[in-house]
């Protein structure tokens, strides 16, 4: 008898009791986000979200929107957890009636983006336009500018938006966040 590849003969440890055993490779923090193409219909977000509070999972960040069939919507889900929980999430929602198809896609191999809307005070010009200078040398767009505030949008990866808001924060004390969730879509046509 030939030995077998050990990706055919894997299987999930199981302890005496009979309960799956999470080893070191699942414990890894999940580095994916996960899509999912719904029904576009009245309660979809609401039976989805209402399956993760059912099943304890934790997410930081869910987005949904059209996509060009007016019957259905794309999810981006960023959930927390290991990489048994990512495929636990994937498994529930793949059994839910409104979802057409669920996957996962790494960082890498995805364009994502966010949407942050930023409020500044700024008591002085300087401060002002050390901000609208970092914003246009970023591409943000400023959206409104009052006497003692400035308001920025901003549409990048996480972590570019998480750096200009601390950039920026040195000439003006932020006043507001608010943030979008993420959208992602793989690269290519995969």
């Amino acid at each position: 008898m030939s030995a077998q590849p050990a990706s055919e003969t894997a299987h999930i440890p199981v302890n005496t009791s009979g309960e799956e055993v999470i080893t070191s490779e699942e414990r890894r923090a999940a580095t994916q986000y996960v899509y999912a193409i719904v029904e576009n219909q009245r309660g979809v977000l609401h039976r989805i979200s209402g399956m993760f509070r059912a099943k304890g999972f934790n997410i930081t960040s869910i987005a949904i929107g059209g996509t060009l069939a007016p019957d259905i919507a794309r999810m981006t889900i960023v959930p927390m957890g290991d990489e048994r929980s990512l495929k636990l999430l994937i498994k529930q929602l793949n059994k839910m009636i409104d979802v057409i198809e669920v996957g996962s896609m790494t960082h890498r191999e995805s364009i994502v983006r966010e949407l942050a809307l930023v409020k500044f005070v700024t008591h002085d010009n300087k401060s002002r336009n050390a901000i609208l200078d970092l914003s246009n040398n970023l591409g943000a767009k400023t959206v409104d500018i009052a006497k003692d505030s400035l308001v920025v949008e901003y549409s990048a990866a996480p972590e570019k938006i998480d750096a200009f808001i601390a950039e920026a924060s040195k000439s003006g004390a932020v006043s507001e966040i608010v943030r979008t969730g993420l959208a992602a879509l793989r690269r290519g046509l995969q």
